[in-house]
């Protein structure tokens, strides 16, 4: 069985004109770009104005809903994915379709990023020109970025991790105006998104921390001098914990050593509370327990810390 060999076309020498040719074909022929996003399109007008600007092509979805196409037979550029937003805001649509020749690779990324973080969709297709043999010119469309139920679920999880980060900041921009007005431990630190803040005791690699989770609290010491240093961080927490009955009298609480032996770092620990950032009504216990409780840790620790030799 002879096979043809398929040969690609330069764009112009199918359609000479964007806007008169490839706009005018696309706007007839809706059914192949529909087949390629996955959506029922129905013809609509070409270069209908929006303001200052004019849309290539508006169509509608099998629901109704209005559909924003633009086309661009160059590599893709911002002028025009700016337009695309522009125009699916301006006209209320549902859904956006981009159709280039060459699709840069911080557009496929743009266009994946606003699947995941708008209610709208948004698809990015390549257009090419191609024939078998002696064939008319046909289209090739490819579908390279679109909406899926998992970049709905990757935004939602990216905006739940965005909420909790601004509120971990509030968490922590609170706790710290408190704990300056007792001690200047962590004087010098700025509030910021993680589920946790420290400082150093005066020793590379031993870091006293504060740590809040979603419901729970807690202070530590982390030991963890740097990569090939395993050896020095079990050393100094056994050391540590050599005094293990002097350290939780003087802070008046039993703690939970971690050792840690499948790991380099090894920490000395302590939950202070079952309530945590989600518990916005009991951030001033929380927080009042927290500080409390690293004041009365880092001055049981702080003779054994001075007294190690590293």
């Amino acid at each position: 069985m002879d096979i043809g060999k398929i040969e690609r076309l330069g764009l112009q020498e199918v359609w000479p004109h964007e806007a008169r040719d490839f706009t005018v074909w696309m706007n007839d022929g809706l059914d192949v770009l529909a087949d390629t996003v996955g959506l029922e399109l129905t013809s609509g007008e070409t270069e209908k104005s929006v303001g200052d600007f004019r849309v290539d092509i508006l169509a509608e979805d099998a629901d109704g809903h209005v559909v924003v196409i633009e086309n661009q037979l160059t590599r893709s550029d911002h002028d025009h994915l700016g337009k695309l937003i522009t125009y699916l805001a301006m006209m209320e649509a549902q859904a956006a379709i981009w159709i280039v020749a060459d699709p840069r690779a911080e557009h496929v990324s743009a266009v994946t990023w606003l699947n995941e973080s708008t209610s709208a969709d948004f698809y990015l297709v390549k257009v090419e020109a191609i024939r078998v043999g002696d064939s008319l010119p046909a289209p090739l469309l490819t579908l390279i970025a679109g909406p899926s139920e998992g970049t709905r679920l990757a935004g939602t999880e990216k905006r739940k991790l965005a909420e909790s980060q601004q509120i971990r900041k509030a968490f922590w921009s609170q706790l710290l105006e408190q704990a300056k007005e007792l001690t200047d431990l962590h004087a010098n630190i700025s509030p910021g998104t993680d589920g946790w803040i420290g400082t150093g005791v005066g020793i590379g690699g031993l870091a006293l921390n504060y740590v809040i989770g979603q419901y729970v609290g807690r202070i530590e010491l982390y030991i963890d001098r740097g990569k090939d240093c395993d050896e020095e961080n079990k050393h100094i927490f056994d050391e540590l914990h050599a005094n293990r009955e002097e350290i939780e009298g003087a802070f008046g609480d039993s703690l939970d050593w971690q050792r840690l032996d499948n790991r380099r770092a090894s920490c000395i620990r302590k939950d202070i509370t079952g309530h945590g950032y989600r518990d916005e009504e009991h951030w001033p216990e929380v927080q009042d327990a927290m500080v409390d409780a690293m004041i009365r840790f880092e001055a049981a620790l702080r003779p054994h810390i001075d007294a190690l030799e590293v």
